[in-house]
């Protein structure tokens, strides 16, 4: 049996399997029927942790279920029959977000436990008067940029909480001004800009014209249309934008 649970201080114990562990992370484990094995160590900047036992262990990186997975064989391995390993979170390393643009309190939010875009948009102290209807986060994944888009329209006046996305560690979510256009990918100067009756090249130039890396064949648009996101492929450079369009320039590989 595996079991994961997660503690935030006050805050009613949520399943939290893919909670990914890191440094500063502190943690409780228990064995099951082992009390003299229950252990809060914090991770360090490494990645490790102490057991009884068993001794350092890594579990940096891991999401809690594997980490879970981990300490039971090594448990297992020699020391005790069939045991049942539990992990608390007692306190959430430092993680941050920045919020850029069209709120109220722009800057460093720092995030605690599994923090939404509604959540953060509240600690940045909300919309600005002149806010558009989307935001972009910026966030890395393996290495590349992902942009996603959040339609404020659908999210705040129709309470759509599908919008309402998980923000990451290191993510960066901007609020452009309406009738704003946000040019990013493989351009030199990444961010937005008024876009009223200018074309994708116009956009671009603004954005101080293509990288050496850029595909410029595969330009996409992404534009909420009906509270819904489509995404325009291959767009001709001469195609008119419409405000709160995402321009993405992607990398060429060739």
């Amino acid at each position: 049996m595996v079991c994961v649970l997660l503690l935030g201080g006050a805050q009613k114990s949520v399943f939290a399997d893919d909670y990914v562990l890191g440094p500063g992370d502190v943690l409780t484990i228990t064995v099951y029927g082992h009390d003299d094995l229950k252990t809060t160590v914090r991770v360090t900047n490494n990645g490790n942790i102490v057991m009884p036992l068993i001794g350092q262990v890594k579990v940096g990186g891991m999401k809690i279920s594997d980490a879970v997975k981990k300490l039971t064989a090594l448990f297992a391995d020699g020391y005790l029959v069939n045991p049942q390993v539990n992990i608390f979170i007692e306190e959430y390393r430092s993680k941050k977000a920045i919020v850029l643009g069209y709120v109220n309190h722009p800057g460093i939010v720092e995030l605690r436990g599994h923090m939404t875009f509604f959540e953060l948009l509240s600690k940045s102290g909300g919309l600005k008067e002149g806010a558009g209807d989307t935001a972009t986060i910026k966030r890395k994944v393996n290495g590349k940029e992902k942009v996603i888009v959040v339609d404020l329209k659908s999210l705040i006046d129709r309470g759509d909480l599908s919008k309402n996305v998980p923000i990451h560690d290191g993510d960066t979510v901007y609020i452009a001004k309406g009738g704003t256009c946000y040019v990013t990918g493989e351009v030199n100067h990444p961010d937005a800009y008024t876009c009223d009756n200018v074309s994708v090249l116009k956009m671009i130039a603004l954005a101080g014209g293509f990288t050496g890396k850029a595909s410029k064949s595969s330009v996409k648009i992404v534009r909420m249309v009906n509270g819904k996101k489509k995404v325009l492929k291959d767009v001709n450079l001469d195609t008119p934008v419409k405000p709160d369009d995402i321009i993405v320039v992607p990398e060429s590989f060739f």
